[in-house]
């Protein structure tokens, strides 16, 4: 396992931090609660009819996991009243227990905005689409956030990099590009990274004109703006960002030399593909996609994921979980 996952461990060790699980009877899931358990890393949560988890179980020891049933659960009216208020009128409290005993996400995600649990983890099964729905419409984006995004700390022995938006955005505007950036620093930081904030583009301090390049350093304006705590420039190329040589060369007059630590891509077609690249021709494995902007930890899996996947995503869901997560 990678330095990455070892100072995350140090971090949550002992916190007894709560993260949900709402695809219970998937044994990927199955064994990762089982072996998070049994580490002392999180308390896993479950969600299922306990003799159908069981069933599925066979082999894997389940022993002090919680287990919740949405069918029967004991303060399904409380869940509603608070689902209702949420939503703001959007629903019925009819309508509201129909999709808490029909949805195991948006259950899940009620236990996390009710503080019954402290991070949701799901996907294995589900679409982006069913695990982050419920958490856009009740976890919500922090203030100052209007969207959530999507990122990859890029691991390579001792080397660790923040990639984004490579998961949610498709297009981002100046002023999105700048909160994915603002939020990544912030992520970059929850994991032992110091930010240095490249605003990647084809071009560097105007060696190339056109709106593209434009919205990124209008992007750069606003960024330092709204938060000055980390170094940040661009427009600039990856090349410039990442070798200190070619940072002298085409940018010496850059706050970013050679060393960025977290690269904001300008579409998400370009952050997809970059870190794909990464991963396949770099060798650097790509832990994520981890979910940012919203007031608490929900995080989706690939439906090809494996069980120390899903591992590994509950523990950075229980580092975000953290007071300064």
């Amino acid at each position: 396992m990678s330095d990455l996952f070892e100072v995350v461990k140090q971090q949550i060790k002992g916190k007894n931090l709560r993260i949900v699980f709402p695809e219970g009877t998937d044994e990927r899931i199955l064994t990762a609660a089982s072996n998070l358990k049994r580490d002392l890393l999180i308390e896993p949560i479950l969600l299922g009819d306990a003799a159908e988890i069981q069933e599925k179980a066979k082999y894997i020891d389940l022993a002090d996991i919680t287990i919740i049933n949405p069918a029967n659960y004991a303060e399904m009216d409380a869940m509603v009243a608070s689902f209702v208020e949420r939503r703001k009128g959007k629903a019925t409290p009819e309508q509201a227990e129909e999709i808490l005993k029909s949805s195991v996400n948006y259950f899940g995600t009620m236990l996390v905005h009710m503080g019954l649990a402290d991070g949701l983890v799901s996907g294995a099964v589900h679409s982006t689409a069913e695990t982050v729905r419920p958490a856009l419409q009740l976890i919500k984006t922090k203030p100052g956030v209007n969207r959530t995004s999507g990122v990859f700390i890029m691991v390579r022995g001792r080397e660790k990099y923040v990639f984004a938006d490579c998961a949610i955005n498709i297009s981002p505007n100046s002023q999105e590009l700048a909160e994915i950036a603002v939020e990544s620093a912030k992520t970059a930081r929850t994991f032992g990274i110091h930010p240095r904030v490249a605003m990647l583009s084809f071009s560097t301090k105007g060696s190339a004109k056109s709106p593209e390049t434009d919205k990124v350093s209008e992007a750069v304006r606003l960024i330092k703006e709204m938060d000055s705590s980390f170094r940040v420039d661009g427009e600039i190329q990856f090349d410039a960002a990442y070798v200190p040589s070619v940072a002298q060369k085409k940018a010496p007059e850059s706050e970013i030399q050679g060393d960025a630590t977290v690269f904001v891509f300008p579409s998400l077609e370009a952050g997809n593909i970059g870190y794909k690249m990464a991963q396949r021709l770099g060798e650097f494995e790509a832990v994520g996609p981890i979910l940012q902007g919203l007031n608490k930890p929900v995080n989706d899996l690939s439906r090809g994921c494996n069980a120390e996947d899903v591992y590994n995503l509950a523990l950075i869901s229980a580092a975000q979980a953290l007071p300064n997560g």
